[in-house]
């Protein structure tokens, strides 16, 4: 049987935007704006948009005028987005389902889409998007996954962007006698089938980079890591009963361990989890 696709809380989403914002990587989203600049309405896809965090963060460096689709399977969350959104705005309306936000000099159509990305990765091309957009979702994804969006995606002319997929490193401190196996464990759950096939993990973005150059793109990357200290504490203690929690379901390590190794970690000094972004621009 077939997991349903990861499904994740409004309140962990919540939790990691301050944290997901800071770490955006500035450089390829100034490309991104100037790519869709000459653009007079700009459409975009999210994919697996969650609570609306990624149009958060984008919308105010892109053009005046932008018409967002959120993709998600979780129609909870696309409620949740619509709320947050609303305050997020300087005003809104709603015409129907659509919500209409105006920030600043920026007029913002919003639609909501409840989809199957892991049965039609291609879907967002429905949409005629000049730029397919996903903020911490490519991890979730398979190698097969991303053969078939970029596949989907190739000969449209439609920018390619992902932001903050993990890539495998991180460091705490102080250290401790666990970290090692932690990490192990960790890395290893990351690769279940989280309703795309196995995983990709912190493989995400090297592989769907790879696929997207096969389709005909060229690809740039970038670092996006979280800098975590004291100042967020409710993150780092989430974070850590979390890791702990999904190294002991791999099997990795024993209750005892990950529970002391959680204990420590729910007040460590600092944390560093490493994130890549991609931007994928469609050759000439």
């Amino acid at each position: 049987m077939t997991p349903s696709p990861a499904t994740f809380s409004d309140d962990w989403l919540s939790l990691r935007e301050p944290a997901d914002h800071r770490s955006r990587n500035m450089a390829l989203e100034a490309e991104l704006a100037r790519q869709l600049e000459d653009v007079e309405e700009q459409r975009i896809v999210d994919l697996g948009a969650g609570s609306g965090s990624n149009l958060r963060a984008l919308a105010p460096r892109l053009g005046p005028r932008q018409h967002w689709v959120l993709m998600d399977h979780d129609g909870a969350l696309a409620e949740a987005a619509r709320t947050r959104l609303k305050t997020f705005a300087n005003n809104w309306r709603e015409a129907g389902e659509t919500l209409l936000l105006t920030l600043g000099a920026r007029e913002i159509r919003v639609e909501f889409a409840i989809a199957d990305l892991a049965r039609d990765p291609a879907a967002p091309r429905a949409f005629a998007p000049h730029l397919v957009t996903a903020s911490a979702f490519h991890d979730l994804v398979s190698a097969d996954w991303c053969e078939s969006f970029a596949q989907g995606m190739a000969g449209s002319g439609i920018l390619v962007h992902a932001a903050l997929t993990c890539d495998g490193r991180d460091a705490w401190a102080p250290p401790h006698a666990a970290d090692a196996a932690i990490a192990t464990g960790f890395r290893a759950h990351q690769g279940i089938d989280k309703g795309f096939g196995p995983a990709l993990g912190p493989d995400a973005t090297q592989v769907l980079g790879a696929a997207l150059a096969r389709a005909g793109y060229e690809v740039g990357q970038a670092q996006s890591p979280w800098h975590l200290v004291p100042s967020d504490r409710a993150l780092i203690r989430k974070l850590a009963a979390g890791t702990a929690a999904a190294a002991t379901e791999s099997g990795h390590v024993d209750a005892a361990t990950a529970q002391d190794w959680s204990r420590h970690r729910a007040e460590a000094e600092a944390c560093a989890i490493g994130h890549l972004d991609l931007l994928a621009t469609p050759r000439e």
